[in-house]
């Protein structure tokens, strides 16, 4: 071998990646004379010049490669581009990265201070987007990275935040224009308040907020939005000033975007449309401009005006507010009892009030109190600064002194804020005189009534029975609220319940499904069959019907009006509406084109569909489901059947729990609760739960461990009655777990060994959440974290509960029959082996 060659093979064994299409060492660099760039290894991100809108100016930056429409992510020179096509990306001898024209002149740099000068640096795109300078000799110390430097767009596993000891806030910046990546008047980010909240400011005014961090969710963000929104999102407070905010999600053809007009995007991409999809969007509504409405003043879009003066208060320029400028906000009509006086004193009269205000999103500046449920309104009561106070179960106590700023009306979410008033603002006016005329005109009209209708029966002729409906109903409804018939009282509080969903019309569901026709049937549960089906506008919906010989499904099926009609989440299956007509009880869905998860996992021609990244995320999406069901909706939810078949999938693959019928739902205070009816399905269920009837979170996070084992096997968990070795999957995973083995339970024909790391991290989590004991098992927000988090030091788990049943089989599999396959069946599961 020549001396040359010899140095050639040495320089690149001491640059592993000097000739990677991915890399810039000190000897490579990227002309835009020649069309160079970069390239992540995955395919995903590019690297190199490019020119926005209908600019011919260049600019260096980050962009998707391989999607039509260019999606620019990050832009180095942004303020200064290259006139022409004589721009080169270079590491320098200082070892930075940098950018130069045609005159050698340096247009951006990294900027750092390298340790050693010379070669001794190197450049790489990553997978996940982020552009990172290294230090060759230090075991490739990252120096500087583009995440730590955003522009415009939030990447999964970028960080934004502050930093109390380095005083750094790294924010969202935008674009002055479409065509123009130079520095824009709009920046977002978190803003490290009492309850951290993330903020979108113009010229630093806030514009926008999204409310106070409680641990789970922002809440000050309508529920459907926030929760995409929080799509995989972790947020860490020290409380000394220092937060962090960061997402996972395994797909990154998905990211955050502050454009040139100051609102945020959320977006995927769509493979089918090609093109970016909208998740959200904020600001959404007039509403969530920051205090639209001024001081003491809340926006509601339902109303117009939108904005109106909180009870006990009044416009403080009556002309302005009227003329539709509400900036100025409103003013205390009554002082309160301790107001103006400068040594403390009260004044004399009966004590302030609170005024409740329903699912608000609450004022900025809100104050900790270590005070519990009971005392925080005495605690705001004993201070005479304080107006307001409200309490959340993830934050506890808040208060609020002075002026009450960015006050919002909700339909669905929100918190209960409590406005404190003179006690004078609450007196009720006097309404005997009105009661006594209305009752005696009420007794006259109600003889005149029964006069009528007796003479109407005399000489009426007899009707046919279906024509007397009505008068039953009425009759029904009337009986209930005047006996002691328990059932009576319990139907009319059903329909009370139904009337808070749309109500289909049999014959519309009939012909919606061709009559129920039998080619239309998508699986048969407990409950009875399911149907799809097409309404006049074309909206395909499934069709959950109650099966007349069926005993059983009445109960759970009301169970799972109340319970789903309330949720709002893109990992929860939507429910429509319901029919109730003489004998038919029907629920209503969204059409789920790709079947229940059970029909691909455990089908031989279709698991290949399920490849590693597809069944990562379903996972991924299951957790954020249920951490929907247990901490972040208005109700805290047991699912209490979650298996493989009750995951249904989007034509996205995306997955949505489905099947409320068993669903608890828990008071505020309660974390366990028993039954003596155990209902569910062997194999999923916990141990605590199938002996003694305990369920609580844990129980469905039990749950989730088997579906995790399952998604990663592509097998059933019990699939393993006639082996010898191991009574069901839990055995056979904890079994290769104790060997070293982890990785061997993935299902060989998606394994691939760059997964390797991951699918270990995935066995042992699954593992975890199935041990035996049920404190010792994570929540599902700690799931998250830890799939979303690779380098996370996990704990080993413990012998898992290995609950089985022998002798009944779980039904006909996805291999025998898709139409027999659990296909959008929302049924109930009574106790079979499974």
């Amino acid at each position: 071998m020549s001396p040359s060659l010899l140095v050639l093979v040495l320089f690149c064994f001491s640059f592993p990646l000097c000739f990677s299409k991915d890399t810039i060492t000190s000897s490579t660099q990227i002309k835009d004379s020649d069309s160079d760039s970069l390239v992540s290894n995955d395919g995903t991100f590019r690297f190199g010049f490019f020119s926005p809108g209908n600019s011919a100016s260049r600019y260096v930056g980050i962009w998707y490669d391989k999607i039509p429409k260019q999606t620019v992510v990050w832009v180095a020179n942004k303020n200064i581009p290259v006139n022409d096509s004589s721009g080169v990306v270079s590491m320098s001898e200082d070892g930075n990265l940098v950018v130069t024209d045609g005159r050698k002149r340096v247009l951006w740099s990294t900027n750092v201070t390298v340790p050693v000068s010379g070669n001794a640096t190197w450049v790489q795109l990553q997978d996940t987007g982020n552009l990172v300078l290294q230090d060759n000799r230090n075991n490739g110390e990252i120096l500087w990275e583009s995440f730590k430097h955003p522009y415009d767009s939030f990447l999964p596993r970028m960080t934004l935040g502050t930093d109390a000891k380095t005083r750094s806030n790294i924010k969202l910046t935008s674009w002055k224009s479409p065509s123009d990546p130079s520095v824009g008047i709009y920046t977002a980010g978190v803003e490290p308040l009492t309850f951290p909240e993330l903020l979108i400011w113009k010229n630093e005014v806030p514009v926008w907020r999204s409310g106070p961090w409680n641990g789970q969710v922002f809440i000050g963000l309508p529920d459907m939005e926030s929760l995409l929104f929080l799509d995989g999102f972790n947020l860490n407070n020290d409380n000394q000033g220092t937060v962090t905010m960061s997402y996972a999600n395994n797909s990154f053809m998905y990211h955050f975007n502050l454009d040139s007009e100051g609102n945020i995007f959320q977006k995927d991409w769509s493979k089918d449309k090609q093109d970016w999809r909208i998740g959200v969007k904020f600001p959404s509504t007039n509403c969530d401009s920051y205090s639209k409405c001024g001081q003491f003043a809340s926006c509601s879009n339902r109303d117009n005006p939108p904005c109106r003066c909180v009870k006990g208060f009044e416009a403080r320029n009556a002309t302005e507010w009227n003329s539709g400028n509400w900036t100025n906000g409103c003013k205390r009509r009554v002082p309160l009892q301790c107001e103006g006086q400068n040594d403390g004193s009260r004044r004399g009269g009966k004590a302030d009030k609170f005024l409740k205000l329903q699912k608000m999103k609450v004022p900025i500046s809100a104050l900790r109190s270590e005070a519990n449920e009971q005392t925080c309104p005495k605690i705001c009561l004993q201070s005479c600064s304080c107006t307001a106070y409200a309490y959340d179960r993830g934050i506890g106590c808040m208060l609020w002194n002075g002026s009450l700023l960015d006050m919002q009306a909700f339909l669905g979410s929100g918190i209960d804020l409590n406005i404190r008033l003179a006690n004078s603002e609450f007196k009720k006016p006097n309404y005997q005189p009105v009661i006594v005329a209305v009752s005696v005109i009420g007794g006259v009209f109600t003889l005149v009534v029964c006069f009528l209708l007796a003479c109407r029966k005399i000489t009426a002729k007899p009707k046919a029975a279906e024509k007397d409906s009505d008068a039953k109903l009425l009759f029904e409804r009337m009986e209930a609220l005047t006996s002691g018939n328990v059932n009576a009282r319990a139907n009319l509080m059903n329909q009370a319940k139904l009337k808070e969903l749309p109500l289909f019309e049999f014959q519309v569901l009939a012909s919606a499904t061709d009559n129920f026709a039998i080619t239309n049937k998508l699986g048969q549960g407990g409950f009875g069959p399911v149907y799809k089906g097409k309404l006049p506008e074309g909206q395909e919906i499934a069709v959950k019907r109650l099966s007349r010989a069926s005993g059983q499904g009445l109960e759970e099926l009301m169970n799972e009006v109340v319970v789903i009609s309330k949720l709002q989440h893109r990992n929860l299956v939507r429910l429509l509406g319901c029919c109730i007509e003489g004998e038919e009880r029907m629920l209503v869905y969204e059409f789920m084109p790709k079947k229940s998860l059970d029909s691909y996992l455990f089908n031989m021609k279709k698991q290949m569909l399920l490849d590693w990244k597809t069944r990562f995320s379903i996972m991924e999406g299951i957790c954020r489901g249920l951490l929907y069901l247990h901490r972040d909706s208005r109700l805290r939810i047991i699912h209490r059947d979650l298996k493989a078949s009750n995951i249904l999938l989007d034509e996205h693959m995306n997955p949505k729990i489905s099947d409320f019928g068993l669903a608890r739902v828990f008071r505020g205070n309660e974390d366990e609760a028993n039954t003596r009816r155990v209902v569910g399905t062997y194999g999923y269920m916990s141990p605590e739960y199938a002996m003694e009837g305990l369920f609580s979170e844990k129980s469905d996070v039990f749950s989730l461990g088997v579906i995790l084992l399952e998604i990663i096997s592509g097998r059933r968990n019990s699939s393993f009655h006639k082996d010898e070795k191991a009574s069901n999957l839990l055995a056979h995973a904890w079994k290769l777990w104790n060997d070293g083995e982890a990785t061997a339970l993935a299902d060989p024909e998606i394994y691939e060994e760059r997964f390797e790391k991951e699918i270990r991290r995935c066995v042992q989590i699954g593992l975890l959440c199935v041990q035996e004991v049920a404190n010792d098992r994570p929540n599902v927000s700690t799931v998250i974290w830890m799939l979303g988090n690779e380098n996370a030091d996990l704990s080993d788990p413990k012998q898992p509960a290995f609950i089985t049943r022998r002798g009944a089989s779980e039904g006909e599999s996805s291999e025998q029959s898709d139409q027999k396959a659990s296909i959008n069946n929302v049924s109930l599961t009574a106790v079979t082996g499974r």
